[in-house]
């Protein structure tokens, strides 16, 4: 009987994604930019420090291997922050984890916009990147609990869009503030940063807490508050109600405004469940998570979007206003593009997508590096070369952000259950940052070694490794309840073209952890 009205459930969830489709809600669209909004304290830092590096290099008279470490560096400083953010979420709450996550970065942002030297730089980058490992990890964690099914990939890819948007901002900043003085110029794009933070804080006390906490928390009555000004119809609301409440232990019958929880989620054999006796289902899905952050990054985008005025340079453009004028271009169509992602992820799905925006990489990189290897090797200027270069740059940013970009926050935060999803989010997050610090610090000494068409031949390569990945290992989750995740993983089944399982393939169901031979 329970088995029947969970299938009975299932069925009446879909029907909210139908072709119906119901207007936007509104309210949880408010919530998932207020969120967001803390996506811009990463995407600023990214933007204003591809331009900022070129003033700090000639004002503290440093190396470019002090320059690569001093903007790779924050990926790990804020590997800190999201490994203490899944713990700090379940405690305290999404909500106060963003506050904690905005004043952390406002105390870095005035700390390297007041730096007297190098290593006082380096301190205050510290202290920023603890906040930007937070608001990585908490804000694709709130969006994905608090939207509704039908409009979940809409809602959690703002985050990415934040990103851009606040890359955009910083190389913006950097054209902005290239005229003043040396001493003053870098200090003001790095300063400027903190006005983003205050903003942030005072957003997030117009957002309610996460229902999926509130419930963790045993505070149903508030849950049913929120489900109902965030779900597209009361009946959804109810239906999530009972679907979290299931995940969380709580007897469906049960429903009084506070309840007792047997176990509080405070992330306790959460990292045992996760890494060391994992079922086949959540090896799947953090195999999937860890696989998605790690070749969204080794795939090179933080190289490209850092070191943009670097690459515009070999390219052949050697004025400093030209170059940042470049990095503007940039900016501004990774955004254009992530917004284009932000209405497809629902209506196409993750997977067609994430493969199509992979295969475009793909392309643009080897396109990129050839022409670029033409470049260095030639002893005239090469003017389609050049053309052809930025061109590419431009390209893979678009490429990236209609789906790689958005995808990696929006599959990684939705596939966890209830009981392992911030930690997992978060171990996702430290993947991510690890492999954006490897990256971003190795780049200018990859270039050296290798040449600059080198490197890119090399981010080529493993974005065709990372394209094999996603059509093996992850299925489609569009249109499916979190709670109802977990069915879509455990087996690699053949899919057809949009990511839905072939039942006519001939290719046998392979068990993960299991014998092939039994």
């Amino acid at each position: 009987m329970t088995e029947g009205k969970g299938i009975e459930a299932r069925k009446i969830v879909g029907d909210f994604n139908s072709s119906k489709k119901p207007k936007r809600n509104k309210y949880a669209f408010g919530c998932a930019i207020l969120a967001s909004m803390t996506s811009i304290l990463l995407g600023y830092d990214i933007g204003v420090m591809s331009g900022a590096a070129i003033y700090i290099k000639r004002d503290l008279k440093v190396s470019d291997v002090q320059i690569e470490i001093l903007m790779g560096i924050i990926n790990l400083y804020s590997l800190i922050g999201s490994c203490l953010a899944g713990r700090t979420s379940d405690w305290i709450g999404r909500r106060y984890t963003i506050v904690f996550a905005g004043t952390i970065f406002f105390a870095g942002a005035l700390l390297m916009g007041f730096s007297p030297n190098y290593l006082f730089l380096m301190f205050g980058r510290f202290v920023a990147g603890i906040g930007i490992g937070y608001a990585l990890m908490i804000a694709p964690v709130y969006t994905a609990e608090v939207s509704p099914a039908s409009s979940r990939g809409f809602l959690t890819s703002f985050p990415e869009v934040f990103i851009n948007g606040g890359i955009l901002l910083g190389y913006v900043s950097n054209f902005a503030f290239s005229k003043m003085t040396l001493k003053l110029g870098w200090r003001m794009m790095l300063g400027i940063g903190a006005v983003p933070s205050v903003l942030l804080t005072l957003g997030v006390l117009a957002m309610p807490e996460s229902p999926r906490w509130l419930v963790m928390r045993g505070r149903l009555g508030e849950a049913t508050k929120v489900l109902n000004k965030t779900s597209d119809s009361k009946e959804e609301a109810q239906l999530r109600l009972a679907e979290i409440k299931q995940a969380a232990g709580i007897p469906e019958s049960c429903n009084d405004d506070v309840v007792q929880v047997a176990k509080q989620s405070t992330g306790e054999g959460v990292w045992k469940e996760l890494f060391l006796y994992p079922t086949p289902t959540i090896r799947h899905i953090l195999i999937s998570a860890i696989g998605i952050h790690f070749f969204q990054q080794a795939s090179g985008v933080d190289a490209v979007v850092l070191y943009s005025p670097t690459i515009f340079e070999k390219a052949g453009i050697t004025d400093d206003t030209q170059k940042l004028l470049a990095t503007v271009a940039v900016g501004t169509v990774k955004t254009l593009f992530i917004l284009v992602a932000t209405f497809m992820l629902d209506r196409v799905g993750r997977r067609p997508l994430l493969l199509s925006s992979v295969g475009g990489m793909v392309l643009s990189l080897l396109t990129l590096a050839i022409s670029l290897t033409i470049i260095d090797r030639s002893e005239s200027k090469l003017m389609w070369a050049i053309g052809l270069s930025i061109t590419m740059v431009l390209v893979y940013v678009a490429t990236f952000s209609i789906g790689a970009g958005p995808i990696t926050w929006v599959y990684s935060s939705e596939i966890f259950p209830l009981r392992l999803r911030a930690q997992g989010a978060a171990a996702g997050v430290v993947v991510n940052r690890t492999t954006s610090g490897v990256i971003s610090m190795t780049f200018l000494s990859l270039t050296k070694a290798i040449t600059i068409g080198g490197a890119f031949f090399l981010y080529c390569g493993i974005a065709v490794v990372g394209w094999l990945f996603f059509f093996i290992v992850l299925p489609e989750t569009r249109g499916k309840t979190l709670e109802d995740m977990e069915g879509s993983f455990g087996t690699f089944r053949a899919k057809s073209n949009n990511g839905v399982e072939n039942e006519n393939a001939k290719v046998p169901q392979v068990q993960l952890g299991t014998n092939l031979h039994a």
